[in-house]
């Protein structure tokens, strides 16, 4: 196999010591050879857009764009970019969005070295790559139904131990619209109460524990309760 017939990757990622390994592993293979590396999602976009690789490795979250924003930017200038996510994230919130986006592939970080090689192999050859646990809770997705942007922000104030009145009242909204805003999505998320709801899309990805804890600061700071 020549230089020229090799899979070209860019590996995206903002912890330098996982790019560094990355790079070992997949410059060892006799197909592939890394021509960029990208610490943010910016980078990556710009460094897509300055080497046009075969295949994108890229993680979910990194600095400036996120991960969905990078792809609908990459697949904007290149509708045939082949990108996989590699992430720590599981939640199902994070997979659509993503191949919503345009990404080809879904990994989790802990996967054997192996299937991150046949992955790349196979996007490369126009194939798809979701592992059959995450594909499964997909499917289950799809039977249930999508959230809406309105019954996410209930449950965001839900997971924050706002009641109904406190919600209706924060969004200018009857006490019985927020009832039915919360039971459609008990009803979606297959979950038991509303507290089961709020660990449900916590391990989904479809709230942030991150973003739940930095708007408590925030509040508590300015003396909100």
């Amino acid at each position: 196999m020549t230089q020229d017939e090799r899979i070209r990757l860019l590996i995206a990622d903002d912890h330098l010591i996982l790019r560094m390994g990355l790079e070992s592993l997949l410059n060892r293979q006799r197909d592939m050879k890394v021509v960029a590396e990208a610490a943010s999602g910016q980078e990556v976009v710009e460094q897509y857009k300055a080497h046009q690789p075969d295949v994108v490795l890229m993680d979910l979250r990194m600095p400036g764009l996120s991960g969905p924003e990078a792809i609908q930017a990459i697949v904007s200038f290149d509708p045939g970019a082949r990108i996989i996510i590699l992430t720590i994230h599981k939640g199902d919130q994070a997979v659509h969005e993503s191949l919503r986006a345009g990404a080809r592939g879904y990994l989790i970080k802990d996967v054997p070295t192996d299937e991150i090689l046949a992955a790349i192999r196979s996007v490369h050859g126009g194939g798809r790559c979701i592992p059959p646990d995450i594909a499964s809770r997909m499917l289950e997705r799809m039977w249930h139904g999508e959230l809406t942007p309105r019954e996410i922000h209930v449950l965001k104030l839900v997971a924050r131990g706002l009641g109904n009145k406190e919600i209706a009242d924060k969004l200018d909204i009857s006490q019985a619209t927020v009832k039915n805003h919360v039971a459609s999505v008990i009803a979606k998320l297959g979950a038991q109460d509303r507290t089961h709801a709020v660990t449900l899309a916590l391990e989904r990805s479809i709230i942030d524990i991150d973003e739940l804890a930095l708007r408590a600061r925030g509040n508590r700071a300015a003396g909100v309760h």
